[in-house]
């Protein structure tokens, strides 16, 4: 099991850009199935994640070779419909394969995803809205969805609440389906229009993605397409965390800085200095921390829930009191017992996190235990005095690449010991 051994107190300085999102990578590799061709997929992080859809689109025929950062998917051919439980468990994500194997061949069949234990999140949404198109879904043993397709038909979709997973599925369903498929209250964030752009590039008429209303007329078959995915605004929030725990003066380049504003201004109000252009965002801590108004975690535009443990852990050692309330995930404070190990005074009561800022952290050993909880004590551990230990970066590996290169590159005295 590897460890991240990091001595905290150094400032950070420099210039990094981010890799490529995440959260819209893995959409866009389920995109590819629904061209009987060559795709080519540029900026694309090597991440557990990406190998987890990798294996996925492997399993179910398609060639797919990795080059750098770029990853080509022939889907030309494909020899199954099912995805298997040990791959369906590796990823939340993997269920994004069921609209996209349903769209191009009618039929699929997977298990429940897995993913970060972070509170019940049913996919019940998602088989909602397949189901309004025309598919039949049964529920067999061992958790199995299967879906039949037949001809899909397309419809207006209005979803209860604006889920990203749902919305993707939708629109990826929706290309293989006859007529105009209009979704309401879909989600509005970038990774939406990013997906739309790969789906354009396939020759796939999409419209919408930003908005709550997303416009899809279908039409079968598609060509393969060519992308480049878009920087990840979560890791960008990661390093600003990182900077406003540590100290000293970062720049992210290659970001839009419209992706973070709730970020960004809770980071200014905490007292950091923050300038912003069209492809870069700076930051600057000097003082220490202020404590900041209740910060509510929302669907985009609003608070993004994978930026509040990073920033929680910034906040930890802050001076007054700061509240969190997380409305989109039950059980989103698993780091916060990590951090108090370290020195934080945080209460938690159901959705409400009151974090009670202290003088400062001190080094101790922790454990991930989950992506973006990891994320927090690497945050943490860089403001804090003496050396921390933190284990489970497997969970980090999801979502991270080489985040102690990145950090060492900025001054951090961060290693990884295998």
């Amino acid at each position: 099991m590897d460890t991240y051994l990091i001595e905290g107190g150094k400032r950070l300085s420099g210039a990094i850009a981010v890799h490529g999102a995440k959260n819209s990578v893995l959409p866009i590799l389920a995109a590819t199935l629904l061209a009987a061709g060559q795709s080519e997929i540029h900026n694309c992080p090597e991440l557990s994640d990406v190998a987890a859809s990798i294996a996925i689109l492997e399993h179910l025929g398609c060639i797919v070779k990795r080059e750098g950062s770029t990853v080509t998917v022939d889907a030309r051919v494909l020899r199954r419909c099912d995805v298997p439980d040990h791959l369906m468990r590796e990823m939340r994500s993997s269920v994004i394969f069921l609209g996209a194997v349903l769209a191009r061949v009618g039929e699929a069949s997977m298990c429940c995803p897995g993913g970060c234990e972070l509170g019940p999140r049913p996919i019940d949404l998602h088989l909602a809205a397949l189901e309004s198109l025309g598919a039949k879904v049964e529920t067999r043993a061992d958790s199995l969805l299967h879906c039949t397709g037949g001809r899909l038909t397309g419809c207006e979709i209005t979803l209860s609440i604006p889920s990203v997973g749902a919305t993707e599925n939708a629109m990826l369903a929706a290309c293989g389906a006859e007529g105009v498929t209009v979704i309401n209250n879909a989600a509005r964030e970038p990774e939406i229009a990013d997906l739309q752009g790969f789906l354009q590039s396939m020759g796939a008429r999409v419209h919408g993605a930003g908005s709550s209303v997303i416009t899809v007329e279908g039409k079968m078959p598609y060509h393969g397409g060519r992308h480049t995915i878009m920087p990840d605004r979560i890791v960008a929030a990661t390093f600003l965390a990182c900077a406003a725990a540590a100290g000293g003066e970062v720049t992210i380049e290659q970001i839009d800085y419209r992706h973070l504003s709730t970020v960004t201004a809770a980071l200014a109000e905490a007292g950091c200095i923050i300038s912003s252009g069209k492809n870069y965002i700076s930051i600057r801590k000097e003082l220490p921390l202020k404590s900041v108004r209740p910060i509510r975690t929302a669907p985009y535009p609003g608070f993004p829930t994978d930026a509040q443990p990073p920033l929680m852990a910034a906040l930890a050692g802050s001076e007054g009191t700061t509240v969190f309330v997380e409305n989109i995930f039950e059980s989103r404070y698993r780091h916060v017992d990590e951090l108090v190990r370290m020195g934080a005074s945080i209460r938690v009561e159901g959705r409400v996190a009151v974090v009670c800022g202290v003088p400062g952290l001190y080094g101790a050993s922790t454990r991930c235990a989950d992506l973006r909880g990891g994320a927090a004590l690497v945050v943490a551990a860089l403001g804090a005095e003496g050396k921390s230990r933190i284990t489970g970066l497997h969970h980090m590996d999801r979502g991270y690449y080489d985040l102690e290169g990145a950090l060492t590159a900025l001054g951090a005295d961060i290693r990884r010991i295998p």
